[in-house]
């Protein structure tokens, strides 16, 4: 008697996928749940106005490991959050990043640097917070290393960011250099005399954290540098932070924090003629899919069992 031969499926098997958004656009899923690396726009730089003036370091953009995050459909759209604008060199805190987000995981943007005396209370709260300026919340104490601008705000778990650095009561002009992913942004000012205590607070923006989701180990997010007077350039803090600025003669800008790794910008001074704070850089959304197999078709269930009770089927 003639038999029916069910139809060949094929199966395929498709690899891992991994999908980077250097800026805004539309995701299509492939699977049911993705893994995301989700970083912020980081923080712009400060300036104060005040008398020889120098302003905090910018924050870094939030950073976030998120896993099994669910499909919420196709098209899915994706935002990476720019970084915040630096400040003039005539005195203004520094503007916040913008916030990244894909699907159910949001990283808040970095906190803007502490400029003028009374604007923000010091550095911007963020994914991580700026850092203190000259004129605004001082340490009480040349080793306090308290830190008035919150990081991972509002908050994550795993923390997003850490807090800006805050300053010291006396001694030379520097500003609390910004926070970064993987640590607070250092303290800012160096004591008057050798024998005091935290003479090392030199500005230094908070590290950054290190991510393979590109394929690569990868630094991000930084803090950036506040801005320093009578002291070598404050830097930004691995993972792509700008540099502060320096009062000088000539005057130095503070620098931008890195494209698309979320860093914070450099604290900048109101140095006559330069002494701009850096700009935040944007930040950057990678996807990782698994691998995951297809069939190219199914038989329809009452079909198959019509033909196996009928033994016409193998």
């Amino acid at each position: 008697m003639p038999r029916l031969i069910g139809a060949v499926q094929s199966v395929s098997t498709t690899a891992a996928l991994t999908t980077t958004f250097n800026s805004s656009g539309t995701f299509n899923p492939a699977t049911a749940t993705f893994d995301a690396l989700v970083i912020a726009g980081g923080g712009g730089g400060g300036v104060e106005s005040a008398s020889t003036g120098v302003g905090g370091g910018g924050g870094a953009g939030g950073f976030r490991e998120v896993e099994d995050i669910p499909s919420p459909g196709s098209p899915t759209p994706v935002t990476v959050g720019g970084g915040g604008a630096g400040a003039a060199n005539t005195g203004a805190a520094g503007v916040k990043g913008s916030d990244s987000v894909v699907g159910s995981a949001t990283s808040t943007g970095g906190g803007g640097g502490g400029g003028n005396a009374g604007v923000g209370n010091g550095g911007g709260p963020g994914g991580s917070g700026g850092g203190t300026s000259l004129g605004n919340q001082w340490a009480p104490e040349y080793n306090d290393s308290s830190t008035p601008t919150n990081g991972n705000t509002p908050p994550t778990s795993p923390s997003q960011g850490n807090p800006g650095g805050n300053r010291m009561n006396g001694g030379s002009n520097v500003s609390g250099g910004g926070g970064g992913a993987g640590g607070a942004g250092v303290i800012g000012g160096t004591a008057s005399s050798p024998g005091d205590p935290g003479a090392s607070g030199v500005g230094t923006g908070g590290n950054g954290a290190p991510s393979t989701y590109s394929g690569s180990d990868v630094t991000y997010a930084g803090g950036g540098g506040g801005a320093a007077q009578n002291i070598p350039q404050p830097q930004g803090g691995p993972g792509g932070g700008g540099n502060g600025g320096l009062y000088n003669p000539t005057g130095t800008n503070g620098t931008a924090g890195a494209t698309n790794k979320g860093s914070g910008g450099g604290g900048g001074t109101n140095n006559p003629g330069a002494g701009e704070s850096g700009a935040g850089g944007s930040g950057v959304v990678i996807i990782k899919e698994p691998a995951f197999t297809t069939a190219s078709s199914v038989w329809d269930i009452r079909t198959v069992y019509r033909q196996i009770k009928a033994d016409d089927w193998v």
